[in-house]
């Protein structure tokens, strides 16, 4: 049985240091081929620990891929529960960092989001994206056009847009600038301000 992901268990170091060698392990292996290709033995390999280690930590190496994801965004400063639903039209600098640390693993995310990718990564940059729509919606109210929806749908639909967004720009060659992904995806998830025609 897994090991639970809570605070207490972060602030052991050995179990910290696990995690930190199967989330590089895994990253490393993901720069040479496909995320599917990839199993819990080439894992625990890489990584230096027996499969009995790996399944301490992690249910599958598709939850590793979410942590390693979470774990380098965060340090970077790109972690995106720290963003903040304000009225602010410029996209918040934190946005900013991620759409650049995206940019720098442009190819790790392009398998991460793709269609042999992750779907615990992309759960959770769903969820993380939703929940700031939700709270803008709370502020500032659902749009006419989506009046009629429960604020939890429109939410779901802004976060769906913003993956759609990052999905698309990693799709371009050359890959635009990380700032003109971060605006448009801010643009995305603060779809609540926009003036009904009606």
């Amino acid at each position: 049985m897994p090991v639970p992901q809570d605070d207490d268990a972060r602030l052991d170091p050995r179990v910290q240091r696990t995690r930190t060698l199967l989330q590089d392990a895994l990253l490393a292996l993901a720069r040479e081929r496909p995320l599917d290709e990839i199993s819990v033995a080439d894992v625990a390999d890489r990584a230096t620990v027996n499969r009995s280690t790996f399944y301490q930590h992690y249910p599958d190496t598709d939850t590793l891929l979410a942590d390693a994801l979470d774990a380098r965004a965060a340090a970077a400063g790109a972690d995106l529960s720290s963003i903040h639903p304000d009225a602010d039209s410029a996209p918040p600098e934190v946005l900013v960092r991620y759409a650049e640390h995206v940019a720098e693993h442009a190819e790790l995310y392009r398998r991460a989001f793709g269609e042999h990718g992750s779907p615990v990564a992309v759960t959770r940059l769903r969820r993380r994206i939703g929940q700031i729509s939700l709270e803008g919606l709370r502020m500032h109210g659902i749009p006419g056009a989506l009046g009629g929806l429960p604020p939890e749908v429109a939410a779901a639909s802004f976060a769906g847009s913003v993956i759609g967004v990052l999905v698309a720009w990693l799709d371009q060659e050359p890959l635009p600038p990380a700032q003109d992904a971060a605006a448009w995806a801010w643009a995305a998830v603060r779809g609540w301000p926009l003036v009904d025609p009606g």
